[in-house]
């Protein structure tokens, strides 16, 4: 649904690993919560956009502040308004108030709800998290090859963590889930409504997740679309988005043979493929749009990229410009970098070796040997090795005094791999109805009449389908 900002990450199954940590399920201290002075937004004067004031750190309200931005599009047909639903695309990174501009949600949502959009703490409007683009850009690799290489990838994090730090200040060391949730209810609070309704989908089901365990009391519904899952460690997080991301592959090279329009159909994909990843291995594979040469993991992290829609079509064009070696100028990378402070500090995937390393990613290249790559599970484990522990590591979900949550999930999701959603759902199964999608892409909600349907029905009337119900899969 929403492109992450980096690589997602992941450790061993060995004693390095943090698994099965208990939740710190209590609620923040309370504080005053100010007004919102709403103002139509420039970019979309329809909607409102204002700015809440809240502490940096929850256990010192009186401590330093800072801006949360806030977005409220509300209802058009304000004599049936049911209430507030507070909205999460996900990321992490990506703006939440840019999302209420967007036609999302079906017109009886809209008519029905103020739809509420945040940045998340450390993001676009909300005090973002900035790096020096000397320390983003510094040379580095996160697949090494050696040790040598190993130890200069965790000198880079420490590094990097050093100044964004420094460019920051203390929001980077409170920019978890768990603070973000915290956000949540304080908006709830700033709205005056005693219960809030929550959409979020792929890394806003954590926030939401989080969110239902420290104050399910003030939900009135939750919908978690295409879920991470914060219960495993390095090694089963790795090896779940793995087999995940095959079958992905699989399912785009089916597409290719049963779609004529494919330029790529009646030939071998699987044999053009590989070619293109052996080519890629030897440094002979360039971007056609920016120039960049591909290695075989750059490779599937496109793959998976193309694949969040599906946009298969888009792909195979694609891979036959790689094949035909087109290439152009590199573009800039930007300095806005949020992921140490948020996915560092939501998954303690520490690694301590190059020997713990090579067996996470040699098992990440078998059990996806097509797919290469798992882009979170993989960038977690890389980009946060060497950074001190998590302030909000992982846990099993434990919910309590918490309405029926809908949990949501296509059964080929390149990002949010199926298996996780279905751990979510065991998890919290007394609390939780799981729809499956059964097609492809990242985010159910408006895959079909049927998902739109039964998310609409149970936000708006509270009205659930049965546990297991299943939506047929729509042709890409």
């Amino acid at each position: 649904m929403r492109p992450v900002t980096r690589a997602f990450g992941a450790v061993l199954a060995s004693s390095a690993l943090v698994l099965g940590l208990t939740p710190l399920a209590v609620a923040a201290p309370e504080f005053g919560v100010g007004a919102i002075d709403w103002k139509p937004c420039a970019e979309a004067p329809t909607v409102d956009c204002g700015f809440l004031t809240l502490p940096i750190d929850y256990a010192k309200p009186d401590g330093e502040k800072f801006q949360l931005a806030v977005s409220r599009r509300k209802a058009n047909d304000q004599s049936r308004r049911v209430g507030a639903l507070v909205v999460n695309p996900g990321g992490p990174g990506v703006s939440g108030v840019d999302f209420t501009f967007e036609a999302y949600f079906s017109e009886e949502i809209f008519e029905r709800f103020d739809v509420i959009g945040f940045d998340p703490r450390g993001v676009a409007r909300s005090q973002p998290i900035k790096c020096s683009a000397e320390a983003v850009q510094r040379s580095h690799t996160d697949r090494p090859k050696t040790a040598a290489e190993y130890d200069g990838m965790v000198a880079y994090n420490v590094a990097l963590g050093e100044d964004c730090r420094k460019q920051s200040g203390p929001i980077f060391d409170h920019a978890s889930s768990r603070e973000a949730a915290d956000d949540i209810d304080s908006i709830r609070r700033a709205l005056g409504e005693k219960k809030i309704s929550y959409y979020g989908v792929s890394y806003g089901t954590i926030m939401g997740q989080q969110y239902a365990e420290r104050y399910g009391r003030n939900l009135r519904a939750m919908v978690i679309d295409s879920n991470m899952d914060r219960s495993l460690g390095a090694w089963r997080l790795t090896e779940t988005e793995a087999r995940g991301a095959e079958d992905v592959f699989d399912e785009w090279i089916k597409w290719n043979d049963r779609t004529p329009s494919s330029p790529l159909h009646g030939q071998d994909l699987r044999k053009i493929w590989q070619d293109l990843l052996a080519e890629a291995a030897r440094g002979e594979v360039k971007d056609p749009r920016s120039g960049l040469v591909l290695t075989p993991e750059l490779l599937g992290i496109r793959f998976l990229n193309y694949s969040h829609v599906p946009a298969w079509k888009p792909f195979a064009d694609y891979v036959v410009r790689l094949v035909q070696g087109v290439s152009a100028p590199a573009r800039a990378e930007a300095v806005e970098y949020p992921f140490q402070g948020i996915v560092c500090n939501d998954y303690d995937l520490r690694i301590s070796s190059f020997a713990q390393y090579q067996a996470l990613s040699g098992m990440e290249r078998r059990v996806a040997p097509n797919a290469v790559t798992v882009p979170f599970a993989h960038g977690a484990i890389t980009g946060c090795a060497g950074l001190p522990k998590a302030t909000n590591p992982q846990h099993p979900l434990k919910i309590k005094n918490a309405p029926k949550i809908l949990v949501t999930n296509a059964k080929h999701d390149p990002a949010t791999v199926y298996e996780w959603a279905v751990n979510v759902h065991r998890q919290a199964r007394d609390t939780s109805v799981f729809v499956t999608y059964e097609g492809w892409g990242h985010g159910v909600y408006g895959r079909s009449d049927c998902t739109r349907r039964i998310n609409d029905e149970y936000l708006v009337s509270l009205r659930l389908p049965h546990d297991g119900t299943t939506c047929a899969a729509v042709e890409p």
